[in-house]
């Protein structure tokens, strides 16, 4: 019987899993995965699960259909044999595969000095999102080191959850800088008008104290009290466990072509956060972490690698939303791509906010504030433009 492995537990590896039976996968079906939670959405992790009230149990994927699986939890895959397609297991164990998805996503930058023994947190699976949420209280000193989307939606949960003390501290010119400075400096604004404290352009030495978090030391003598600190200063690609196979690796993450296809190697597909590939609507290689994409690239993904006919690409314009108070923040396009931004509508009254991305004379890409069809408008323009230019 054929084994199809997929290593990785979360939405990359449970789409992945799906799409195999529904595509009429008839053999043995294998998930490898670090965590000991069958997959669960991540997204909620920073917003509603880190609310007083979220119920841990409402965020797992449904999981009936896949009811034949060998889940093979709480033990990380730790090297790779392509030639003889092997996977070998922390807790000893060597599995061997027929077809092979890579879909091991990401794990949370860890502060690069020491830290005290306890009081520092990131936030990249469930059990450290309710970890933070057990020891934050409406009295708690919370500094959130990072200002990108994972810091600026803590800080928003926790404001709204009544924590009255909340900073956040960023090297960046801007928090979020990917969204352009017009989006940015809104999003500025709504966190000051509740409360946050948020301070770009600094630097910060160390993060001070024994036993616990005490302080937040700045580069410039600045120390902020701090029994709550939350590291969010990006992430890496889960890919150390492949440092001895072979694998082309591209900023650390798998490299694959516009199919998902691993190069060089047979029967493997990397899929989600993990994988970094050529774009078909664009002249360079991407690794973009986004839900959409991780969903659309593992179908697609095993598709391609359990079928016959011609591969289909991995061409999704990548999407993005981010709930900050009253606020939904979404964008469409390849931001990252852009080289100047245009405010197109702004409204106060409504938090609303309209930014087009340009690269040079091109629109590569759309932020908007609490407009929901229009972020769909420029979906379907974006793909159309795209399209049409091949």
């Amino acid at each position: 019987m054929e084994r199809l492995v997929v290593v990785g537990g979360g939405l990359a590896g449970h789409r992945a899993l799906q799409s195999a039976r529904k595509l009429g996968f008839t053999g043995e079906l294998v998930l490898i995965g670090a965590e000991r939670h069958k997959p669960y959405d991540r997204p909620p992790l920073s917003k509603q699960l880190l609310g007083a009230a979220g119920d841990p149990d409402r965020y797992f994927y449904d999981c009936a259909d896949l009811a034949d699986v060998d889940w093979q939890l709480g033990s990380p895959a730790v090297a790779l044999d392509t030639g003889a397609q092997t996977i070998a297991v922390e807790d000893g164990r060597s599995l061997s595969y027929d077809k092979l998805v890579l879909a091991t996503g990401r794990r949370a930058r860890r502060w690069p000095g020491e830290v005290p023994g306890s009081g520092v947190f990131t936030i990249r699976d469930l059990d450290d999102s309710l970890a933070l949420r057990a020891s934050v209280n409406p009295g708690s000193r919370v500094v959130i080191l990072g200002a990108g989307f994972i810091g600026m939606e803590v800080a928003a949960t926790l404001t709204q959850r009544g924590v009255r003390s909340v900073s956040v501290l960023d090297v960046a010119p801007h928090p979020m800088p990917v969204l352009g400075p017009d989006a940015a400096d809104r999003a500025l604004r709504i966190h000051r008008r509740h409360g946050v404290d948020i301070r770009c352009g600094v630097t910060v030495s160390a993060i001070e104290g024994s036993a616990r978090a005490e302080t937040v030391l700045l580069a410039d003598g600045t120390r902020l009290p701090a029994d709550i600190v939350v590291v969010a200063i990006g992430s890496e690609p889960n890919t150390g466990w492949l440092a001895d196979s072979g694998l082309e690796l591209w900023r650390g993450n798998v490299r694959c072509d516009e199919y998902c296809r691993v190069a060089g190697v047979q029967n493997v597909v990397a899929a989600g956060d993990v994988a970094a590939w050529t774009h078909p609507w664009l002249d360079t290689v991407v690794s973009i972490e986004h839900w959409a994409i991780a969903r659309d690239m593992a179908e697609i993904a095993v598709e391609n690698i359990l079928t016959g006919g011609a591969p289909r690409p991995m061409a999704t314009i990548p999407t993005f939303w981010s709930d900050q108070y009253s606020v939904k923040i979404k964008s469409a396009g390849f931001l990252a791509q852009a080289t100047s931004f245009h405010v197109v509508e702004e409204s106060d009254d409504k938090l609303a906010l309209t930014v087009e991305a340009f690269r040079d004379d091109q629109l590569v890409g759309a932020i908007v504030f609490n407009r929901n069809k229009t972020i769909i408008g420029y979906q379907r323009r974006l793909a159309g433009q795209f399209a049409g230019s091949r």
